[in-house]
């Protein structure tokens, strides 16, 4: 199967789809439902892809395109998934889903909560979710690529944020992404006040 990796190249996940017999090409480039690149190309995975899908494309391959996302969702949807988590104090996950015209609000394909300790800083908690949804995808991949994994609509609720946002609350990152979690945790009823 031809497979599109939207997004940075990610050797293990890459090398993980060629083990099936894949032929993947890896591109950060913004691409439309005109693109040649998805000539013969059969499924789309997006993993830190920079750019929105758009209908005419997801048309093209509808339940043949994937999202991996470094939150529990539908708890923070969007950008900076991860820092919200903590200054909202939502639940920590890794989710991949089926991408719809939304932002994150597809059909989830498999999810899984982490749980962070008080000496975890921005970093290092990024860093452990992208190792988690690196690893789910590994193990999920063959089930997803054949149909047999089932996706479940995303529960009512949750939250989402724009890059903008980050702007709100940057003055809470003291060490910048080394900042400490233990000092950002619900820190939401802050900024609101301030906004």
């Amino acid at each position: 199967m031809k497979v599109l990796f939207l997004g940075p190249a990610c050797a293990d996940m890459i090398d993980c789809m060629k083990d099936f017999g894949d032929d993947v090409v890896q591109t950060e480039d913004k691409i439309t439902g005109a693109s040649p690149v998805l000539d013969d190309t059969e499924f789309l995975v997006s993993y830190r892809y920079q750019h929105i899908l758009r209908p005419d494309l997801l048309d093209r391959f509808p339940r043949r395109v994937i999202n991996l996302h470094i939150s529990c969702l539908p708890w923070n949807r969007g950008r900076h998934p991860n820092v919200w988590s903590f200054i909202e104090d939502s639940p920590k996950g890794v989710t991949i889903h089926y991408i719809d015209p939304r932002v994150d609000t597809g059909d989830i394909l498999a999810q899984e909560e982490v749980r962070f300790n008080d000496t975890e800083t921005l970093r290092t908690s990024y860093d452990t979710l992208s190792a988690r949804i690196e690893e789910l995808f590994k193990q999920s991949w063959s089930d997803i690529r054949s149909g047999r994994m089932e996706a479940r609509p995303q529960p009512p609720g949750g939250s989402v944020h724009k890059l903008k946002d980050l702007k709100t609350i940057e003055h809470l990152f003291v060490k910048g992404w080394d900042t400490p979690v233990a000092g950002l945790i619900g820190k939401r009823s802050i900024v609101a006040t301030s906004e």
